[in-house]
């Protein structure tokens, strides 16, 4: 009897003890998830993220942005933008930003030359995971389905809807709404290279091809002279070849009285090519139009000439797709993007010239980027060129 009540008191004291032990861990596990949130929410905080040194050049940036002062008196601060709420990618981001405690220690932006150093590659990281998981961020303030599209500016009017039925999302067309846009010359470069690259594999069979930069043509095969310059985003239908060269034929406009450019539809200023007087005297008139609003006439002709194959390209798309990258790198910094058919192909013109002294395109660039703009203007159509 007596081993019996020693038993049951034994019993009851390890079972006191282990009920002891897991309130213990109870305890101890809700205060490490208590100082866990307190921790992640701590350094989430706007506060924290800019007492670093080298985040005051950002932060001014920042202060100047419509996210930190506007008429609605709402802020977004940086965690609303940098952090995303959903569980997963939140834990993910707070622990991908141990790089950024090891780049403040080791110095890595903490001057001026460093940080514009590595502004592109900071911006392009954060642009990447932002398309990545549909710009998850933008999405937990801004959302489609909330917007009063007919109570918004012109240009967002027509942009949201066409966004929402392409399954665009927000960094697409929004870049440099809080941050000033770092210098995209090293970025826009790489793109040229990307499709300078992809026209060195063009199929060899290949009849219809496309200029991927602006390049000189000779209208006989042997001759050393340039007889003229074919701009880029130009189709020409190849009729030869030889070796690295190729013979092709340019179909296009002249205007009357005009016979030095070739445009890529009447009545419009897209410059398919420049011609030197000789190539001018080569061009076969095909028919002639006039101008219902101008009066002016304008033939249509073809020119026959030869140049490398090297910098032509046998997928048009591939040209709008680096000419997009463009738009969307070097235009977001002061407004989203415009759509292409805010303005008829000849308004893109003045547009270009207007914006890029702000912009960091070359001259090649710009040209090519006008091309795109214009050739998917309002007032064109699949038939007058544009390759949509």
């Amino acid at each position: 009897m007596a081993r019996s009540r020693r038993f049951l008191g034994f019993a009851w004291l390890k079972s006191g003890r282990i009920m002891g032990l897991l309130l213990l861990g109870a305890i101890i596990g809700v205060a490490v998830l208590a100082g866990s949130v307190t921790i992640m929410h701590k350094t989430s905080d706007s506060e924290f993220c800019v007492s670093c040194h080298s985040m005051q050049r950002p932060l001014a940036e920042y202060q100047g942005s419509i996210h930190f002062q506007n008429p609605a008196g709402i802020r977004a601060g940086c965690a609303d933008c940098h952090v995303p709420p959903q569980p997963v990618d939140y834990m993910l981001t707070k622990m991908g930003a141990l790089k950024d405690v090891v780049g403040e220690i080791s110095g890595k932006i903490d001057s001026e030359e460093k940080y514009n150093a590595h502004k592109l590659s900071m911006a392009e990281s954060v642009w990447k995971t932002m398309k990545a998981n549909d710009s998850a961020t933008c999405r937990s303030c801004h959302s489609f389905e909330a917007m009063d599209v007919l109570a918004q500016r012109p240009e967002a009017r027509k942009a949201h809807p066409v966004a929402i039925r392409e399954g665009q999302t927000c960094i697409d067309c929004h870049r440099g709404v809080a941050h000033i846009l770092p210098d995209m010359s090293a970025s826009n470069a790489s793109g040229a290279t990307q499709l300078i690259s992809a026209a060195a594999h063009t199929p060899a069979q290949a009849t219809r091809l496309y200029a991927v930069v602006t390049q000189p043509f000779r209208l006989d095969a042997d001759s050393a002279q340039t007889d003229g310059t074919l701009f880029p985003s130009s189709e020409i239908t190849v009729i030869q070849r030889n070796g690295d060269q190729l013979q092709a034929r340019l179909d296009g406009w002249q205007q009357q009285d005009v016979p030095g450019a070739l445009y890529a539809a009447p009545g419009k200023r897209i410059m398919s090519a420049v011609l030197d007087e000789r190539a001018a005297e080569r061009v076969t008139r095909i028919s002639t139009q006039t101008d219902s609003e101008t009066g002016q006439q304008w033939h249509q002709v073809a020119l026959t000439f030869w140049l490398p194959k090297k910098s032509l390209i046998d997928d048009q798309q591939k040209i709008w797709q680096y000419a997009a990258g463009l738009m969307s790198a070097n235009c977001t910094g002061c407004h989203g993007l415009t759509a292409l058919d805010h303005y008829n192909a000849n308004q893109w013109i003045g547009v270009m010239k207007g914006m890029a002294p702000r912009t960091a395109l070359d001259e090649e660039q710009l040209r090519l980027l006008t091309q795109y703009a214009q050739k998917h203007a309002s007032d064109m159509t699949k038939t007058e060129g544009s390759e949509q």
